[in-house]
């Protein structure tokens, strides 16, 4: 097998371009099913299927096309992929701070050749300063590649990985902040987790990544990691917090707390949202502006800075569905869970038929914990017959606490004392900001995209 095949490509597809003497990095012309297509064979992950092709397109982006829908295919030239970084060297400056990024996986900059579509990933200090020239300005980099999953690999051992090197960087180098850089789809249960672990933060924890990648025209990366960095030298705020996209446009980031944070779209670039409070502040032009929400400040003492990473993953999250057979919760308790999270119906309700298995969970020292997968709003479990019959089984309600957030929760808790008095109280206290007293009118609709006029003057009447 050629070595051009050796780049993703494997099987059916492997074999379908060796016959037509197509390689990769050959500019083809192709007519399928869609229409007819002009572009680029490109490298592929190796983790996909043998059945598609992966195409830099002449407007810059990425498709696959399945082989049977490819009816003709023209090679018209080939590319040379240039996998150079520029050499530019950048020696540190004295006068500015110091702030350590850790990779957990993927890039969050990139130095792409748009006429081959070679994606070439930049993460020392020298290839992200060449990448995006306006980090310099901002301040020196650490940075450290901690390991490379992909974010939906994540497990709860490399929670505790990070939070210990995050010490670790806090004690040898006392950086102005630190930067986690991470793959969207898990980074609020990553925020949750170092939310609990990171015990009396005293300078700014910011997860950042990107919603699109770098070879793509709308990448959200590099005005994502810009902000992140600006947000960890100027930012007073000494939290947990996660750095992404306010609007789809290059207008301006949100810092959200760890622990009120979700994914709330596949696709947005600003698909994170703070739910039940406003977000922490918005970071614009350079500029931190906060949103009035109440924060812990930036310690300079920084003596109390503590990481405890005791965690018991033998935790279950369960949404109530019509339907859903209370064997699921038999389930749980049969293979050695700890612990059971339930996002409930509305105010914490699931099916009364549910209330045995619940009930055998308490007989069996398994705590169960309500929320609500409504998202805003708190759990009423008095309110109505259900609920009243929900408490009197065992369950344990969580306030506000967002379903995600009390799957961590519950797993650092756990992981520190089983006795289910303990883990009431530690459950239904607020740690970390992932219990609010109370959610205001506005907070349900400031940040959450694009507000209007007419929003704007319901929000200048409830002030």
């Amino acid at each position: 097998m050629p070595e051009e095949f050796k780049t993703g490509y494997y099987g059916i597809a492997a074999q379908w371009l060796q016959d037509r003497e197509v390689n990769v990095w050959s500019k083809v012309t192709l007519k399928s099913t869609k229409g007819i297509l002009k572009g680029v064979i490109i490298p592929r992950g190796e983790h996909g299927n043998d059945q598609h092709l992966i195409i830099k397109l002449e407007s810059g982006y990425n498709i696959g096309i399945k082989i049977d829908n490819i009816e003709e295919i023209k090679v018209i030239g080939e590319v040379k992929p240039d996998y150079k970084t520029s050499t530019k060297f950048y020696e540190k400056d004295t006068k500015k701070p110091t702030v350590v990024l850790l990779g957990t996986g993927g890039t969050v900059a990139s130095k792409l050749d748009y006429s081959t579509g070679a994606v070439i990933p930049a993460f020392t200090p020298q290839e992200l300063f060449n990448a995006i020239p306006e980090l310099k300005a901002i301040a020196n980099l650490e940075t450290h590649s901690l390991f490379q999953v992909l974010s939906e690999n994540i497990v709860p051992s490399n929670w505790s990985t990070i939070a210990n090197e995050i010490a670790n960087y806090v004690d040898s180098m006392d950086p102005e902040g630190i930067i986690i850089t991470h793959g969207t789809d898990t980074l609020h249960y990553t925020a949750a987790a170092l939310s609990f672990m990171l015990k009396n933060v005293d300078r700014p924890i910011i997860l950042v990544g990107s919603q699109r990648s770098s070879d793509r025209p709308s990448s959200d990366a590099a005005l994502n990691l810009i902000s992140s960095v600006q947000a960890a030298v100027h930012s007073d705020i000494a939290e947990v917090m996660v750095c992404m996209h306010g609007q789809s446009g290059d207008t301006y980031n949100i810092l959200h707390r760890g622990t009120r944070v979700r994914k709330m779209h596949s696709s947005r670039r600003d698909a994170f949202r703070t739910i039940g409070e406003a977000p922490l502040a918005k970071v614009e032009q350079g500029k931190i502006i906060p949103t009035g929400v109440d924060y812990n400040k930036r310690n300079q003492k920084r003596n109390d800075f503590e990481v405890d990473i005791k965690i018991d993953g033998k935790v279950g999250l369960l949404y109530s569905y019509p339907g859903v057979d209370p064997e699921i919760i038999d389930y749980y308790i049969d293979n050695g869970y700890h612990g059971l999270v339930i996002a409930g119906t509305g105010l914490g309700h699931v099916n009364q038929n549910k209330i045995n298995s619940i009930q055998r969970a308490k007989d069996e020292n398994i705590p169960v914990f309500m929320t609500s997968q409504c998202l805003w709003g708190f759990v009423g479990m008095n309110v109505y017959e259900t609920g009243r019959l929900l408490l009197e089984a065992g369950v344990i309600p969580l306030a506000n606490m967002l379903p995600e957030v009390a799957l961590v929760k519950a797993m650092w808790v756990l992981g520190h004392t089983k006795e289910i008095p303990f883990v009431k109280e530690l459950m239904q206290k607020n740690l970390a900001g992932e219990i609010t007293e109370r959610e205001n009118f506005g907070d349900y609709l400031i940040f959450q995209g694009k507000v209007d006029k007419r929003i704007d003057k319901l929000l200048k009447k409830e002030k």
